[in-house]
């Protein structure tokens, strides 16, 4: 029997730069535009179009077609699409829903990409919260429980945020911690 050689991964040093961003709960939504301009939706789990949607998403996105190709331009774009009549609702009026980027590093990480710069953007991103220089828990439970006694940063008064992101910058992993249920997860449902 023939085998071939399997190398191990190199394993990332874990002092190195994060970012904590607030974990808005809402559903897992994702923007797609084609080289060609074709711009396409997606949920967690599966593809979605205005005739079989998610929470309107794919609605709100051929809507707003041409805004999202001028301002997010080519490639995937993840995100989460939140307000009114999901999860938590964050307090916004009936009927107001935002999508907010992932993304930070992308939208926020220089003047000349900062999304603040385009005029009238249909788009969000996620709130960061801090940017640490070293991977630090007590400075990440100190940012967690300033979220807590602070309310939403996403929609500010709104005093019951799900929790936070951090992102580990040395090999872009994703971790969270939420206020509820954080031990046990969600399980199969779609966020």
């Amino acid at each position: 029997m023939s085998i071939e050689f399997t190398p191990f991964t190199k394993i990332a040093r874990l002092r190195r730069e994060v970012v904590i961003t607030e974990k808005i709960d809402g559903t897992n939504a994702a923007i797609v535009i084609t080289p060609d301009l074709e711009i396409h939706f997606q949920s967690r789990k599966r593809l979605i179009t205005p005739q079989d949607d998610n929470f309107n998403f794919a609605r709100w996105g051929t809507e707003n077609k041409d805004a999202l190709i001028e301002q997010l331009g080519i490639g995937l774009h993840f995100g989460e699409w939140w307000g009114s009549g999901i999860q938590r609702g964050y307090g916004l009026t009936k009927g107001e829903k935002r999508f907010s980027l992932f993304n930070v590093m992308k939208w926020h990480g220089s003047p000349d990409d900062d999304w603040r710069c385009i005029e009238a953007p249909v788009c969000h991103v996620v709130p960061t919260l801090a940017t640490f220089a070293t991977f630090d828990s007590v400075l990440i439970n100190e940012c967690f429980e300033s979220l807590r006694s602070k309310g939403s940063s996403a929609s500010p008064k709104f005093m019951s945020p799900e929790g936070i992101v951090i992102f580990h910058s040395q090999n872009a992993a994703l971790f969270k911690l939420t206020f509820e249920n954080d031990s046990e997860g969600k399980g199969t449902k779609e966020s």
